[in-house]
């Protein structure tokens, strides 16, 4: 039993006692000045995070969602930097939770990396504002152009709704280095509109313009303050190849297209002219059809 009393105790390596961090003692006055240093770094860690949300709601730009991740990084920051004065008031042997800290900051890096980009990327896109809530976008996608309207900003993804009702989640690093374009930004959108008109020999072209042209301005959602106007695609000895342009709402274009369509058709009907009416068309296909 004596043998077994007088055995030592076998020291298990990794583990910091009290006695690691403060091998010299402690006295009143530290303990005092300790408590002191985590108290203020706890109050200066209050004031920041408010000073931190004020200063983000007066910032154009800033999401709710960022403001809050940043003020409790600040309270956070100066929170642990008034408990490391408390620990060096105390006289603490701050190596083993230094090197403890390094390893668990290497860690959250490597699995947060990807996170973080996205939140920076995030940061930027809503202090730049390159996108806005309901704003219409069009980027690069895997499969091809995504044409979309913005309903979310967040710290990581910007949620897009396209026109036949998918929601699509696009990394923000994504869309800060992809191609993006903005639809909506301008206030307003143009469209086309093909006209192919049968040449008369009582027929005056000023007057299909005029047909045109009044036909587009009374269609709903036709901007008045752009008016349409036609330019000339091509003219050959059977037909004149018109293209009438209009302004519209950036989210009305397929409706007031489809107006603009139907108008322009019924004037010409009305006027006794002999034409074809379409939208613009994408571009032609690598093998051309046998007929038109």
């Amino acid at each position: 039993m004596s043998h077994e009393a007088d055995a030592p105790e076998t020291e298990r390596p990794g583990i910091v006692t009290l006695g690691d961090l403060f091998p010299d003692g402690l006295s009143a006055w530290q303990i005092v000045l300790a408590v002191l240093s985590v108290l203020v770094g706890w109050l200066l860690s209050r004031f920041a995070r408010r000073g931190v949300l004020k200063l983000a709601a007066r910032t154009p730009g800033i999401s709710d969602s960022v403001a809050q991740l940043a003020a409790r990084f600040t309270q956070y920051a100066l929170l642990l930097v008034g408990v490391g004065v408390g620990l060096a008031f105390l006289g603490a042997n701050v190596q083993p939770l230094l090197a403890m800290t390094a390893i668990a900051v290497v860690v959250l890096i490597l699995v947060l990396r990807g996170v973080a980009d996205n939140f920076a990327a995030g940061v930027l896109i809503q202090s730049r504002q390159s996108v806005k809530i309901g704003e219409e976008i069009l980027i690069d996608g895997p499969d091809g152009a995504i044409h979309g309207v913005v309903q979310e900003l967040n710290g990581r993804t910007v949620i897009l709704t396209t026109v036949d009702g998918r929601t699509v989640h696009v990394p923000n690093a994504a869309l800060l280095t992809g191609v993006l374009v903005n639809d909506s930004r301008h206030g307003a959108r143009r469209s086309t509109v093909d006209i192919r008109v049968a040449r008369a020999a009582a027929l005056e072209l000023d007057v299909v313009v005029d047909v045109i042209t009044q036909a587009a301005s009374e269609v709903e959602g036709v901007h008045s303050r752009e008016h349409p106007d036609v330019i000339f695609a091509s003219v050959s000895p059977a037909r004149w190849m018109l293209t009438l342009r209009i302004w519209h709402h950036p989210l009305h274009g397929t409706a007031v297209v489809s107006g603009a369509v139907r108008g322009v058709a019924e004037a010409l009907e009305a006027a006794g002219i002999e034409a074809v009416v379409t939208p613009q068309q994408g571009p032609p296909p690598l093998i051309s059809p046998e007929a038109i």
